[in-house]
Parts: C-alpha cells; sequence; structure tokens
C-alpha cells in the first residue's frame, strides 16, 4: 500500500467533492483533499470543473501520519507545472512502486526506447498508477502492456520485443 510522502507526485482519483475540497484516492489508507483554490488561476468564482471519477495529477503539500492527505495542482510559484485535472480518454493503470522509481529515474531507457515506437502522452505517479495515451487505442494497449512487463524483463528482452513492434 502507498504511503502518502511530502513533495511526491500522484495520481489521484476524485471519489467526492465536498465543499471547497476534493477527496481523491490516492491508493493510501485514507483520502487525500485537495482544495478547489489549489489549481493555477482557480478563484472563488473561477472552479476547477472536476468530476466524481476524474483523475489529477498533483503533489502532496501536507503528508504525515497524524493529518490528512493534502494535495495541491501548483507549484511553490503558483504555476501548474504540468499537474491538474488529465485528459479523460487515455488509460490508467497500476505498476509495483519499484516499477515507478525505475520509470522515474532521470534518463529512463524504457521511456527513451518508447517513445521511438510511438508518440504518447504519460503521466507517472509516485503511487504506482501510470496513465497513458498514445493516437490509438491499439498503441495505448501496446505501451500498457510493454510497461507493465518492464518489471520482469531484463534491456535486451526489452529491446527485443521493442524491436519486434517496430518490425525491424
Amino acid at each position: 500500500q502507498y504511503v502518502p510522502v511530502k513533495g511526491d507526485h500522484v495520481i489521484g482519483i476524485v471519489t467526492a467533492k465536498a465543499g471547497d475540497v476534493f477527496k481523491l484516492d490516492v491508493g493510501g489508507s485514507e483520502p487525500a483533499s485537495l482544495s478547489y483554490l489549489a489549481f493555477e488561476g482557480a478563484t472563488k468564482r473561477n472552479r476547477p470543473n472536476a468530476q466524481v471519477g476524474d483523475l489529477i495529477y498533483g503533489q502532496f503539500l501536507v503528508a504525515n501520519k497524524d493529518m490528512e492527505p493534502e494535495m495541491v495542482c501548483i507549484d511553490s510559484s503558483g504555476k501548474s507545472s504540468g499537474m491538474g485535472i488529465i485528459g479523460q480518454d487515455g488509460f490508467l493503470f497500476k505498476v509495483s512502486l519499484g516499477l515507478i522509481r525505475k520509470l522515474l529515474a532521470p534518463k529512463c531507457e524504457i521511456i527513451q526506447e518508447l517513445s521511438q515506437l510511438y508518440p504518447f502522452e504519460l503521466v507517472l505517479g509516485m503511487n504506482g498508477r501510470i496513465w497513458v495515451k498514445a493516437k490509438t487505442v491499439q498503441q495505448t494497449l501496446i505501451i500498457v502492456n510493454i510497461l507493465e512487463a518492464c518489471e520482469y524483463m531484463t534491456a535486451e528482452q526489452r529491446r527485443q520485443a521493442l524491436a519486434k513492434l517496430s518490425g525491424n
């Protein structure tokens, strides 16, 4: 089970809207809260339009065992920096926390190799959730399958699998 850590970027699923706060399932023991105002440009009048079931990419502002985890979708200068509500038509799946750490490492070969196969969008959450979207559903699912299999493949096996897919 994922344990929220201050500063971690995660993908949460909106489970409820309560007053000025969204409740998000982040895969931990309790839901995280996210204020309507914790989005770039948000005001009392201009609220983000998130619905129950939507995916939100954000980071933990507060995460300790005595308090409810609290998320934001802005950095210290008030910019979204890629955080916020994630597009509807991608695919969300879960991998181990170990694989997420590997994928989030700088110069991750897996991501570099995949990006030569097709163009795609990718959101990686430290809580083990990955959202991916390519041009077609088929391409999206191929990327999902490769990412899931990466955990159990050597670099050489992965290169062979990618070579087969790209027809080389």
